[in-house]
């Protein structure tokens, strides 16, 4: 699990991984004393050593190379490494960018952020669950062109299936005690910025711990059991 910061956590996304048999490793890409200066230097570790790739959300943008450049840059190389080796990667918000931006598509500024929990339509309910997803993000992906969108909004994308990797926009990990996290390094401020209102968005998360649980477990299990255990042959 590539956990770029330390208040991206595995959340319920991580919490199945370990209910599916799995020992989550993580490497964490920027320490929380470097928070404010992210241009660190870290080796990934070879794809082939693991048997699947979560690469976690982040506070900075994809093509913010005088900032991340350092470890960006390394990341794309080592995603595209994972993919001819045919190892699994389940991108999550920054992380599904960091496959759009991978494997050929783009990433830029949205129009608009989303913050929030935000109705996602899907194209494929056996591999992306619509409805209610937790949304915090400033920038979109373009879709890479032999990728597959599964989802989507008003706003943007909002997931992809490229081969054995599964790209989502949204936070699926997201649970009260992470939203706090997010709100104490910044997230509050940005919000009164924005004129949302914290409490609201607060409350509303508390209220939906246990079904998001349950739909994020459940994106867990469609990405083991349908993504990546796809074979190759035919698939775009």
């Amino acid at each position: 699990m590539i956990q770029h910061d330390h208040i991206c956590t595995p959340g319920f996304v991580g919490e199945r991984f370990t209910d599916r048999g799995y020992h989550l490793v993580i490497h964490q890409v920027v320490p929380e004393a470097h928070f404010q200066s992210p241009n660190v230097e870290t080796q990934f570790p070879e794809p082939t050593n693991f048997d699947v790739i979560i690469s976690m959300g982040a506070p900075w943008s994809v093509y913010d190379h005088e900032n991340i450049g350092s470890w960006v840059l390394p990341e794309l190389a080592m995603l595209r490494d994972a993919h001819v080796d045919h190892v699994p990667v389940f991108g999550i918000c920054f992380g599904g960018q960091m496959l759009a931006a991978a494997h050929g598509g783009a990433v830029a500024r949205s129009a608009a952020p989303e913050i929030g929990w935000v109705e996602v339509e899907s194209d494929d309910e056996s591999l992306v669950p619509g409805g209610e997803w937790f949304q915090w993000h400033y920038d979109s992906w373009e879709l890479p062109e032999p990728a597959t969108e599964l989802a989507r909004n008003a706003s943007s994308s909002q997931a992809f299936v490229l081969r054995r990797n599964l790209a989502v926009q949204f936070h699926p990990e997201m649970s009260s005690a992470i939203l706090d996290s997010w709100i104490a390094t910044g997230g509050a401020a940005e919000m009164e910025r924005l004129g949302m209102n914290v409490d609201e968005l607060v409350h509303q998360t508390a209220e939906r711990d246990v079904s998001n649980r349950e739909r994020a477990h459940k994106l867990v299990d469609l990405f083991l059991d349908r993504v990546a255990v796809r074979s190759e042959v035919g698939l775009g």
